[in-house]
Order: C-alpha cells, then sequence, then structure tokens
C-alpha cells in the first residue's frame, strides 16, 4: 500500500528531507508532497504567471492565490499531513494547512517540541496524533505498515 503524505510547514530549512531520507531508509512506501519548497519561487509565482504587479501587496496576493491553490489539490489528494511546527520560524502557514486538514477529514499527525504545548494545545487536540520529533511522525507512519 503506498501512501501519500502532505507536508506542511515551513520551508526555509531542511525538515522535509530529513524525513524523506528516513522513510526512504526504511523503504516505507511513500510518496511525499508539500507547498512548494524553492523560496524564491513561492514568492515571485504570481508575477511570473499574471506578469509585474504594481506594489508589493499585489504581488503578495497573486502569489498567495497561487500557491494556496498548490496546497489545496495537494493536500486534498493525501492520505495524511503531518505538521511541523519547529521552534526557528514563524508557523502561519503551518497552522492553516493543518487546519485545512483537519476540516477535510484528513488524518493528521502534529510535530510540535515541548515549548509549543501551551500555544498549540487546541489545533494538537484536535490532531489524530501529536508527537515531539520527527522521528517519531516517521515511527507513526511506519507502525501502518507492521
Amino acid at each position: 500500500m503506498e501512501l501519500t503524505i502532505y507536508l506542511a510547514g515551513q520551508i526555509h530549512d531542511d525538515w522535509r528531507n530529513e524525513i524523506r531520507k528516513k522513510a526512504e531508509k526504511e523503504k516505507l512506501p511513500i510518496n511525499f508532497v508539500s507547498p512548494q519548497e524553492n523560496h524564491a519561487l513561492s514568492d515571485d509565482i504570481g508575477e511570473k504567471i499574471l506578469g509585474e504587479q504594481p506594489s508589493k501587496v499585489y504581488r503578495d496576493d497573486a502569489a498567495s492565490s497561487i500557491n494556496n491553490f498548490r496546497t489545496r489539490v495537494l493536500l486534498q489528494k493525501s492520505d495524511a499531513v503531518i505538521a511541523y511546527f519547529g521552534e526557528s520560524y514563524k508557523q502561519w502557514n503551518t497552522a492553516m494547512d493543518a487546519g485545512a486538514a483537519i476540516q477535510a477529514g484528513k488524518p493528521l499527525i502534529l510535530v510540535r517540541p515541548e515549548s509549543l504545548i501551551h500555544p498549540l494545545k487546541e489545533l494538537s487536540n484536535q490532531a489524530d496524533v501529536t508527537v515531539e520529533t520527527l522521528d517519531q511522525a516517521l515511527e507513526v507512519l511506519t507502525y501502518l505498515y507492521e
């Protein structure tokens, strides 16, 4: 059984490659999808498709509509979602994607460090599983195949 897992979370560091490599090492039949991981392309996609915008507000709006379209399609096609909340970056998109997964009835694994227990308590309560590390999230997926 091959699964498609949507990896929701910030795109500023290498956490997705870490989980992909670990899943590959475990020989798990998982296809991972995600938001656009090329940060520059994510920011520029509105102008790339729609042309130059009159201000930064319109530039961001054009890019976000296309990025939201991408996220919605890939999240809807996924079997489950891992939403990763780290310590280093703002997590607005992660929270939005986790909420969309819950709304869509997608099984959700929430990954958050101990320091974020309080600010994420309601979201954690709605997730199917809450863990503190990417390794634990991968163990949950591995358990599907045991």
